[in-house]
């Protein structure tokens, strides 16, 4: 009886030898199976984000909107990632004054999960200048489109304000001397008007700090026609002396 108790002993430890292997196995095979996975790699177009500059500099020259970003991971890491949450982004708060400026794109500036590795950037650096920027005082000219129907004049218009406060690179401010209104329809106007306009910049790095609208009196009249004839005293005094014979 002992020798049976025994083997069935020894049987018994075996098996849960062998289960507790086969529980490891199953185990390892889980948590290891993300480090079996292909790899794989895809390129990106990441946006390009500049932060941190003054708020009295400005960039005066084209940017990229992206930058193409190479990644290689783990297949399924790889194809959950997308554009939008690779960020790009270059901290520029070390720019201090108007100037060349060259910034070096770095792995470490795209937030990419652990596992992921960035290949390459394309490109690895971009140049733009940087400028001051200042402020002007300048006249405002109405911008009139069209003209009143035949019959009708338009006069010279008033504005309130006349006068607009301009913001925007210095290289631009400097060549500037007015800023127009918005579009100020004349087409069949026939009397005197009053609109509220606002103030527009040609340039897009311009822009108009205030007024923020513009109150334009466009005067409409009918226009005068040359006066009737009269008769001469000589004319009359003729008619007098030569009476119609019978």
């Amino acid at each position: 009886m002992s020798d049976g108790n025994g083997n069935g002993g020894v049987v018994s430890s075996f098996l849960l030898k062998v289960l507790a292997l086969f529980l490891a196995f199953v185990v390892w095979f889980v948590v290891s199976a993300p480090r079996r996975e292909r790899l794989a790699e895809r390129a990106f177009a990441a946006p390009l984000s500049l932060v941190g500059m003054r708020r009295d500099l400005v960039i005066t020259t084209p940017v990229p909107d992206t930058v193409s970003v190479r990644l290689r991971g783990r297949a399924s890491e790889v194809r959950a990632l997308s554009s939008s949450n690779l960020e790009v982004t270059v901290d520029l708060s070390w720019a201090q004054q108007g100037g060349e400026v060259t910034i070096t794109l770095r792995p470490q500036a795209i937030n990419v999960p652990p596992d992921v590795d960035v290949v390459s950037i394309s490109p690895t650096q971009v140049r733009f200048r940087v400028e001051e920027v200042r402020q002007k005082i300048v006249p405002i000219r109405p911008f009139l489109v069209g003209a009143p129907p035949k019959g009708y004049q338009a006069g010279e218009p008033a504005l309130v304000p006349d006068h607009a406060l301009v913001s925007g690179p210095s290289s631009l401010i400097q060549k500037i001397s007015e800023v127009a209104t918005e579009r100020i329809i004349m087409t069949g106007r026939t009397d005197t008007f009053v609109q509220n306009v606002a103030p527009v910049s040609d340039s897009s790095l311009v822009r108009v700090a205030e007024p923020l609208s513009v109150q334009v009196t466009v005067p409409v009249t009918a226009e005068i026609g040359p006066a009737a004839p009269t008769e001469t005293t000589e004319t009359t005094e003729t008619k007098h002396e030569n009476p119609v014979r019978h």
